[in-house]
């Protein structure tokens, strides 16, 4: 059973950057998506990025051309490079996994983008 195990979290000043990354405890080769959602406090849980076993990606409107997902499967991880950072990136980001018969979630990491 796949478990993900997000890292890379933390404090940054706006317009900083952190690279997340969620690191699988198993093959990730037959995921069909590998998702980056975040949730704010009072908000709903959105999704960020997404990346297709084929490399294909999209993200969300709020972070184009600012974030950047990828995904290593010779290391079972899939990466978030999260740069120019504001203060409403602040969330638990949290990584998925998509397969044909399962899903899994991460734990979540906290980033807050503060002065």
């Amino acid at each position: 059973q796949v478990q993900l195990v997000e890292s890379g979290g933390g404090l940054v000043q706006p317009g900083g950057s952190l690279r997340l990354s969620c690191a699988a405890s198993g093959s990730i080769f037959s995921v069909y998506f590998m998702d980056w959602y975040r949730q704010a406090p009072g908000k709903q849980r959105e999704l960020v990025a997404t990346i297709a076993g084929g490399g294909s990606t999209n993200y969300a409107d709020s972070v184009k051309g600012r974030f950047t997902i990828s995904r290593d499967n010779a290391k079972n991880t899939v990466y978030l490079q999260m740069n120019s950072l504001k203060p409403e990136d602040t969330a638990v980001y949290y990584c998925k996994a998509v397969a044909s018969t399962w899903t899994r979630w991460g734990q979540g990491t906290q980033v807050t983008v503060s002065s």
